[in-house]
């Protein structure tokens, strides 16, 4: 029986699409007895095109960050971590680090100043960020703010610096602005690790001052760090139950403290 023409037709397109198998390379270890394997030789491979010249410079670097460089969520620029460095390798000469300071640090932009007082109290250098903070003081564009004064306080306070830590806080005070509850329980924090539960329940008591709504955060700090003084921990607890009285507060046995 004929295969209709369309039919065909379609086959012939059909074995002329189809792909065709690729010699294989010659290679000298495939000789045998009947000659090298039939086909064009392949052997050895064409060596790879070189690249022009500049080309790889252009599509890739060694991986160093270019320009500004992004420190403490900041964009840092060039000025700001001279002046950074030059503050700390002068840290031990006034004389010569105030005149580091006439030179380059005074003639920093706005962003740049807060920028090196961030990244001081970043990597706890809490003396020069105290400098550094006087000097924003001094500018024309400077207003009052809270978060400034709470950074700084809360870094001081870290790094058990409770003395400038409340040299700040006075000055704060002074602009008639109240800190919140973070900087309020790093504050007392710090007075219980420096071994004053004095200055602690009076942070606690300006606390209780503040226009803003208490907060539970200072007051579980208190209660952990004032186990061993019993009374004062009361104080604080029978506060804690009237402003927060479905929260429950965790009592270790009396006699871990030697209270029986």
């Amino acid at each position: 029986m004929a295969t209709p023409r369309p039919h065909l037709a379609r086959l012939l397109l059909h074995l002329r699409r189809r792909p065709r198998a690729l010699p294989l390379p010659f290679s000298p270890s495939s000789s045998s007895a009947h000659g090298p394997h039939p086909g064009p030789s392949l052997w050895p491979p064409p060596a790879p095109l070189a690249p022009p010249a500049g080309a790889w410079g252009r599509a890739f670097h060694d991986g160093r960050p270019r320009g500004p460089l992004w420190r403490s969520k900041k964009l840092i620029g060039k000025e700001a971590l001279f002046a950074i460095q030059g503050l700390k390798r002068f840290k031990g000469d006034e004389e010569k680090q105030a005149d580091f300071v006439r030179r380059h640090v005074a003639r920093l932009l706005k962003a740049d100043k807060l920028a090196v007082l961030g990244e001081l109290e970043r990597q706890e250098e809490v003396d020069l960020a105290v400098k550094m903070f006087r000097i924003i003081q001094k500018e024309d564009w400077y207003k009052p703010d809270i978060y400034i004064y709470k950074d700084l306080i809360i870094a001081l306070a870290k790094c058990k610096k409770m003395e400038e830590a409340m040299v700040i806080w006075g000055n704060m005070r002074d602009e008639n602005l109240f800190p919140d509850s973070q900087t309020y329980a790093e504050v007392i924090r710090g007075f219980l690790r420096y071994g004053s539960p004095s200055d602690a329940m009076n942070i606690y008591e300006d606390m209780k001052k503040s226009p803003d709504p208490p907060e539970e955060l200072p007051f579980r700090v208190l209660l952990k760090g004032l186990l061993p003084h019993p009374l004062l921990r009361n104080r604080v607890k029978q506060d804690f139950e009237e402003l927060f009285p479905e929260r429950h507060i965790y009592d270790p046995p009396e006699e871990i403290f030697g209270m029986r």
